[in-house]
């Protein structure tokens, strides 16, 4: 894939990051999708499960402008976006993945319901990704392929590479 490729897939990206369509992540982009996650699983924001997601998410806002945020506005636009995730990218593709961690162990645990602990039904997941943007039609086959080991339940780790693959790789 070409530079042009690369950076035009990434910029596709930035749409599911900035979940009120303000045109820039903002650090509301983040608070919002832990809002939609916790209604979603009828998880309080005053539970635990609900604190750990809204400081993931916190985590996960300043890992995001600490890789894009080149002018230091507390948003990230488009084209900072871009730069700042094509730079990181192709300098480690695992970091990029790694900033969302804690914001999805948290995610994990609100969706959770009878899944083994530190993983999400793909059911669940389906569900997760619609609420986080994901176009319904694709957040069911989505959530069945991060499932690698067709066990029903989708751990951490085939998360975060999911994430990590996302990124990088050139299909839509």
């Amino acid at each position: 894939m070409d530079s042009a490729e690369y950076e035009g897939k990434i910029a596709s990206r930035f749409a599911a990051f900035d979940q009120d369509g303000s045109g820039y992540i903002d650090r509301e982009d983040f608070s919002g999708a832990a809002a939609a996650l916790l209604a979603e699983f009828g998880v309080t924001a005053r539970s635990d499960r609900g604190q750990a997601l809204y400081s993931g998410a916190e985590a996960f806002w300043q890992g995001m402008a600490g890789i894009a945020d080149v002018d230091g506005d507390q948003r990230v636009s488009r084209e900072e976006f871009v730069t700042g995730a094509v730079k990181r990218l192709r300098d480690n593709p695992e970091r990029f993945a790694e900033i969302a961690r804690p914001f999805l162990s948290a995610a994990i645990a609100v969706a959770a319901g009878e899944a083994p602990a530190g993983s999400v039904s793909v059911a669940a997941a389906a569900r997760a990704l619609k609420v986080l943007g994901v176009a319904p039609e694709v957040a069911a086959p989505v959530a069945r392929e991060l499932d690698a080991d067709g066990d029903g339940a989708i751990g951490e780790a085939e998360i975060l590479s999911g994430l990590a693959a996302y990124y990088v790789t050139p299909e839509p």
